[in-house]
């Protein structure tokens, strides 16, 4: 058998981390079982990540991409900014009815390591930031403000938790309901004045 190339092992590796992370947890994952879940030796793994620090920012990265594509999903059903704003909460919905949803792995990933691991701290801020900038330009365009983009990104924030752990996704609904209301609201006080 060849012997596996830097980036099988990385594809390998970031798959089985990805899984067992979300399924499991980063600190009940260790570097062992990430080689037997990928297939991998031991050795061959260091070589290419060189810690499990290494191993988490990566997955982090990944799931990254996959947050904003599924944000990118939401938005393209969406005309104007205030209905791509309220389709955030149908694509968070739609990705909670998943049968392996276990919230956000950057929220459950800050839980775990945040205190003791200032770059994965680092990483989930900027990733939450990033999210809360494309809220507010959204937000902006209908005619909104910082406040109203912050309370709406914190309801999508929710949304994530509230569903792990009630194990139902009845808070996207919720959310949405109540984003419905604070736009609402604000966008009619802001053509009062």
């Amino acid at each position: 058998m060849p012997a596996l190339t830097d980036d099988e092992v990385r594809r390998r590796v970031l798959d089985a981390a990805d899984q067992l992370f979300y399924a499991r947890g980063v600190q009940a994952v260790g570097m062992d079982a990430l080689r037997a879940e990928a297939g991998v030796p031991l050795k061959r793994l260091y070589q290419v990540f060189g810690s499990k620090e290494a191993v988490v920012e990566q997955v982090l990265t990944r799931r990254q991409r996959m947050w904003n594509d599924l944000v990118d999903a939401a938005l393209a059903g969406g005309g104007t900014p205030r209905d791509k704003l309220l389709a955030i909460y149908d694509g968070l919905a739609q990705w909670a009815t998943d049968d392996d949803f276990r919230g956000c792995l950057f929220i459950n990933t800050f839980g775990e390591l945040g205190g003791t691991t200032p770059r994965v701290a680092e990483f989930v801020r900027a990733q939450k930031a990033e999210f809360q900038d494309r809220v507010a330009a959204l937000v902006a365009e209908a005619g909104g403000s910082a406040t109203l983009a912050a309370q709406l990104a914190i309801l999508a924030e929710g949304v994530q938790t509230t569903t792990a752990i009630a194990g139902d996704n009845a808070a996207a609904a919720h959310a949405r309901a109540a984003a419905e209301v604070l736009i609402g609201s604000a966008l009619t006080s802001t053509t009062d004045h």
